[in-house]
């Protein structure tokens, strides 16, 4: 937690000047999952550790494109002030940008000095304690896509993908990646502390997926949150731009965000595994595998976040759109990887890209953890290729479909909390109204000749 102590703030800043260090970096993540920060220049991290930063809390309502969303507490209120205290415990340096350390900031309500129920972090934080009370630690792996683009100037986004190379799935080196994108990110990404372990170019054109290795749940979601945010700016730092977008072009697949998820008992031990349960899963598991998938519809809205998300679904997508689960089976929804013991896991696959992880990671958690209250067992897995309508039930095809199975489902709001679910439920309806008037290219392109 952040500190203001000031013997302890003073040992971080003679440790930061005596690396060359004079400018701190705080971040946070807002109610999307991208990252609101201010630069502190050293001298001052006394004072930003005692009284916090002043932040607009409507930050946390402001739109990609820079609309404010009027949700209770911002517009209404007059526009209040959140405080944000460095996270001293989360410092690093930027192997990019010299001079320069960054941390993760703290939000609380400077009237209260409790957590903003907006605050992606602290909603993780809450559903993790429920999970203590139940004796248990989630533990989280996260698997990340993302396209890279180039300036392709005269084209109608601006963008092409870097490069457009195609078959070249599952590869590394110069053969997809000609500007060896991926060795200097990931190197970058290391040398951060991310956590990085794996990397290599994906499906399609300028698709990439790199691995982060698995830790206890909050850890997990501070370093994809910094992961997502360090490889835009990495990016962005050579003229190109990275996108953890759904579903960036029509001829190409989308970006997925999968979790490998497990929990450790109170001994440390893997809860999810037990050699004489029914498939080497432990009841624990099997509970909490059901409750994923009973409230799988009210978590696709955290799990596919934007009105593009729906646009990775469908028939030979690869993605999953149904509510199912198999042993080792790519298709499913919820794959159980072949791993046991210590590696015993279920692996969600139901995220893309552009999902907040704080957001996912404590939806995953809290659909797991009413399994595992309920006592439920999930049906039979999948046999053989998934993506039939008559086996399995279907996700919600829209944003506005899943906004109403996550409001619909009491339990589950609940346990993320009324002003959480209030203030997102109102963000992305708002998202839904906007883009239904918007007339795209595809409407001119269908209708202006001929109508």
């Amino acid at each position: 937690m952040s500190t203001s102590d000031t013997p302890d703030v003073r040992r971080h800043m003679e440790r930061l000047a005596a690396e060359g260090i004079d400018v701190v970096r705080v971040v946070y993540p807002d109610l999307i999952g991208t990252d609101r920060a201010r630069d502190v220049l050293l001298d001052h991290l006394p004072a930003a550790a005692a009284h916090g930063l002043a932040f607009c809390k409507a930050v946390y309502h402001t739109t990609p494109q820079g609309d404010v969303v009027p949700v209770a507490g911002g517009l209404d209120a007059g526009l209040p002030d959140i405080a944000v205290r460095p996270d001293l415990d989360t410092l690093s340096t930027l192997p990019w940008e010299p001079g320069v350390a960054t941390c993760l900031g703290e939000v609380t309500e400077p009237a209260t000095g409790q957590p903003a129920a907006e605050s992606p972090r602290d909603l993780l934080r809450a559903v993790l304690t429920r999970c203590q009370d139940q004796g248990l630690c989630p533990v989280v792996g996260p698997e990340l896509e993302y396209f890279l683009l180039e300036p392709a100037p005269g084209t109608s986004t601006g963008w092409r993908r870097a490069p457009e190379t195609t078959g070249a799935v599952y590869t590394a080196g110069l053969r997809a990646d000609p500007g060896n994108h991926l060795l200097r990110t990931l190197r970058s990404l290391r040398d951060l502390g991310l956590g990085v372990v794996t990397g290599n170019h994906e499906f399609d054109g300028g698709q990439y997926e790199i691995n982060l290795t698995h830790s206890a749940a909050l850890d997990a979601a501070d370093r994809a949150f910094r992961f997502k945010a360090a490889v835009k700016e990495l990016a962005r730092a050579e003229g190109n731009l990275a996108t953890f977008m759904a579903k960036p072009f029509a001829d190409a697949g989308g970006s997925g965000f999968h979790l490998h998820f497990s929990c450790e008992d109170a001994e440390g031990g893997n809860a999810f595994d037990d050699p004489s349960g029914d498939h080497g899963l432990s009841a624990t598991a099997r509970h909490a595998l059901a409750g994923i998938l009973t409230h799988a519809p009210a978590l696709a809205a955290l799990a596919n976040p934007t009105v593009n998300s729906y646009k990775r679904f469908g028939p030979d997508t690869l993605a999953p759109w149904l509510i199912d689960w198999g042993l080792d089976n790519r298709s499913a929804m919820v794959r159980i990887p072949p791993e046991r013991g210590s590696g015993a896991r279920l692996e969600l696959r139901l995220g893309d890209a552009s999902a907040n992880p704080y957001l996912l990671i404590a939806g995953t958690i809290a659909a797991a953890l009413l399994g595992i209250r309920a006592g439920e067992e999930p049906p039979a897995p999948l046999e053989g290729y998934g993506y039939d309508t008559a086996r399995s039930a279907v996700l919600p095809t829209s944003l506005a479909a899943a906004l109403d199975a996550l409001e619909a489902d009491t339990a589950l709001t609940d346990l993320l909390g009324k002003g959480f679910t209030t203030s997102f439920l109102t963000y992305k309806r708002d998202e839904i109204e906007r883009f239904a008037r918007h007339v795209t290219d595809w409407e001119f392109t269908e209708y202006a000749y001929h109508l």
